[in-house]
């Protein structure tokens, strides 16, 4: 079998532009010469920004965002192991990460898996028996899909026809980094949900504690009747 392959897939930076810096927690794992491959999906943010994604592989790839200044491609093709792996940045999509235009590029690529961005929102989700990735902004830069997003971005861990995806978000209450796990077979119909024991405990203990704190508030009420949130609007 095939060694396995360590990709870190992110994008929408902006540092400096919409934010200062990428968070230490963030920059204390992702270490030179521990990835094999990156791969941004554009709007890194400046030539210093651009540069330290690059340091951090020896196979570093990067397409054209909508405020990138130099000579990138806007859409590419790049081969690892068994995968192919289409990269965009998402402001030629319309509606912003709407999966049938998504699966038009996918389509126009011929890729296995394909990475865009834009809304600066973590997703990720099959279609049509291949795998779509948002690694959201990376520094939680604002946009015009959600003014606050949290810092996120992903790692893959391609070997042979599988691939692990870890997703690395930053949650706003504890500011801590929360790992969630997926495992996804080369032209699977879906993705399965795979993650360790010791992050689900982490949730569950979290979400505890946040029932807990609404507890007097439903008990208060006959009915309590739950919202749903309102996604933002495209």
């Amino acid at each position: 079998m095939n060694n396995p392959e360590l990709v870190l897939v992110v994008g929408d930076m902006f540092v400096p532009q919409r934010s200062q810096d990428i968070d230490p927690q963030f920059k204390s794992i992702l270490i030179p010469n521990k990835l094999q491959h990156v791969l941004s999906i554009g709007n890194n943010g400046s030539r210093e920004s651009y540069d330290w994604l690059k340091s951090l592989s020896n196979d570093f790839h990067s397409v054209k965002g909508d405020f990138d200044e130099g000579d990138m491609p806007e859409k590419k093709v790049v081969t690892i192991g068994e995968f192919k792996i289409g990269l965009i940045h998402g402001h030629q999509v319309l509606p912003w990460g709407n999966p049938e235009s998504l699966s038009s590029i996918q389509r126009e690529l011929d890729c296995d898996i394909l990475l865009s961005g834009n809304t600066h929102q973590i997703n990720v989700k099959v279609v049509d028996n291949k795998l779509f990735i948002n690694p959201g902004s990376i520094s939680g830069a604002f946009s015009n899909v959600v003014a606050d997003p949290s810092p996120s971005f992903v790692l893959m861990v391609l070997q042979g026809t599988e691939a692990i995806v870890y997703l690395y978000v930053l949650n706003d209450r504890t500011q801590k980094f929360e790992v969630n796990k997926i495992e996804y077979t080369k032209g699977a119909e879906n993705y399965k949900i795979a993650n360790d024991n010791e992050n689900e405990n982490e949730n569950e203990d979290e979400a505890k504690d946040q029932n807990q704190e609404e507890q007097p508030q439903e008990q208060a009420q006959e009915q309590p009747q739950e919202e749903q949130p309102q996604e933002s609007s495209e």
